[in-house]
């Protein structure tokens, strides 16, 4: 159990980290795209700058049409700058909008993948076996509150797992074999025991039930995942 807690605990921890870590880095990367993008934008004044030039450059115009159109240039060069610096301000609501966004995305993924994560844990723990209930005279199993009729081999294999587990034991193929058989363990090989556990999964035939129910375990044997005190054999 204090494995458990912990497993939550970093994930916690490494989910929050990640959830950090990517608003940084979306603002990070919007902050460089206004940066280029505002660098790469003409000065405001620059029209207005140009006009000037010509002005000064150009002192020798005295005739009227002449100066009416350096004042039109000069009127185009302050719209331009208006119209550039109202530009700037609608790029700069534009990129912020555009972070918000992103940024949203990215908490309502991480928590999608959060409720999926909740959501498997839920369903385990909704058909975790709370009892299990052997009907040996009925060839029938009761776990939890759903009835399974089984043959009565794979009913004996079920028994002979549910009377090891009561006793804390672990049983290979052989020992399975020969308790069922009723020979000596000599006599008796590996496979007609997983042959035995092999049949009682596909009789119980839902293969999360099976996976919580018989658990294999490596280079030992076979056990129960059920608590001692919830098995019942009749």
């Amino acid at each position: 159990m204090p494995d458990h807690f912990t497993s939550v605990t970093d994930s916690l921890r490494l989910g929050s980290r990640a959830v950090i870590g990517g608003i940084a880095a979306v603002v990070a990367i919007l902050a460089i795209a206004a940066g280029l993008l505002f660098a790469a934008l003409p000065d405001a004044n620059a029209f207005n700058a140009r006009v000037e030039q010509i002005f000064v450059q150009n002192d020798n115009l005295t005739s009227q049409a002449e100066i009416k159109l350096l004042e039109v240039l000069a009127q185009s060069g302050t719209a331009f700058s208006d119209v550039l610096s109202s530009y700037r301000v609608i790029i700069f609501i534009l990129l912020i909008f555009a972070a918000a966004l992103l940024i949203v995305t990215l908490i309502f993924l991480l928590l999608l993948i959060g409720l999926n994560r909740r959501m498997i844990e839920i369903r385990r723990a909704g058909i975790e076996v709370q009892s299990l209930h052997i009907l040996r005279s009925e060839n029938a199993v009761m776990l939890n509150d759903m009835a399974f009729s089984l043959t009565p081999a794979a009913i004996e294999t079920l028994s002979v797992l549910a009377e090891a587990r009561m006793d804390d034991d672990i049983l290979t193929g052989v020992q399975i074999e020969a308790m069922i058989s009723g020979r000596s363990e000599a006599d008796c090989d590996e496979a007609a025991g997983a042959t035995r556990i092999k049949r009682l999964r596909d009789a119980l035939g839902n293969q999360l039930v099976t996976e919580l129910l018989v658990r294999n375990i490596a280079r030992k044997g076979y056990a129960l995942s059920v608590a001692k005190e919830a098995i019942r054999v009749d």
